[in-house]
């Protein structure tokens, strides 16, 4: 795996320095979506002091963590649609994975790393961390830092076993779900930059349960503070990435075996588009 992760990390580098002037641009741009999508909802909360019981600065971390998950996502999944499964499921390009000597899974679990173009959000959330840590001026202890990376992991795990989940679909249906886990994600991405605090309970429970939005964000910053909503563990996250996860393997492996049979013909066996 280690072999195979500095291998897509070359090819990366390789990739983005290709030109000088691509390249400039190209982190300047990142730089610029990154603080554009998180600005207004940060104003806001500076404006009003606070959004929906939280005050400023922890709006503002959890801005930032919902940017350092977009970058982890974006350093680890977002190489070759790996984290978008349902393109490589669609296009017919799994055969393409079928005939190489790695596993699946591994190969799944490494051909989506590029840190050098896909990790700007990843530096410029935990810029942001800090800024808000620092100013939210809260003694924390020394196991908080093994805390935010458990709650992290828990995070990126709900959003891969969902987008996995959702691209079983695609098995059957390759024309019309083909972009179902693109829409997953961002509908989740878009969704987790607001504060649920100020919301009716009849809206913040769904977005905890059955569409799990608050808990890439919100939840898990209420929580590292020692607040977490309704009463409920720390450890509920955990509850509902187990859960999806279960869903996604047993429905991915029924997919996959509906795939072996049938296949997907809508391209040439390369996978480009007709």
């Amino acid at each position: 795996m280690l072999s195979l992760y500095a291998l897509y990390a070359k090819m990366d580098l390789a990739w983005l320095l290709r030109d000088r002037t691509f390249a400039v641009l190209a982190i300047l741009a990142d730089v610029i979506s990154n603080l554009s999508s998180v600005t207004g909802i940060f104003l806001l909360a500076w404006r009003f002091d606070g959004l929906g019981g939280m005050n400023r600065f922890e709006v503002l971390f959890m801005l930032a963590y919902t940017t350092v998950v977009t970058g982890i996502f974006q350093t680890f999944c977002s190489g070759g649609n790996t984290g978008h499964i349902s393109r490589r499921i669609g296009r017919g390009q799994l055969e393409h994975m079928f005939i190489q000597p790695v596993s699946l899974p591994m190969q799944l679990a490494t051909e989506g790393f590029i840190p050098f173009s896909g990790s700007s959000n990843l530096i410029s959330g935990a810029v942001m961390m800090g800024i808000a840590l620092h100013n939210l001026d809260i003694t924390l202890p020394w196991w908080w830092i093994l805390s935010l990376a458990g709650n992290l992991l828990i995070t990126m795990a709900i959003i891969l076993g969902s987008s996995y989940f959702a691209a079983c679909f695609t098995f059957y249906a390759p024309v019309q779900a083909e972009e179902i886990s693109s829409f997953v994600i961002d509908t989740f991405g878009h969704i987790s930059t607001f504060p649920l605090s100020g919301m009716p309970r009849y809206l913040q429970l769904p977005l905890i349960t059955f569409i799990p939005t608050g808990l890439l964000a919100w939840f898990p910053t209420l929580a590292l503070f020692g607040k977490a909503p309704f009463g409920l563990s720390a450890w509920y996250p955990l509850l509902i990435a187990i859960v999806i996860w279960l869903f996604a393997v047993y429905f991915f492996r029924k997919g996959l075996n509906h795939y072996v049979k049938k296949g997907i013909n809508r391209y040439h066996p390369m996978g480009h588009r007709r």
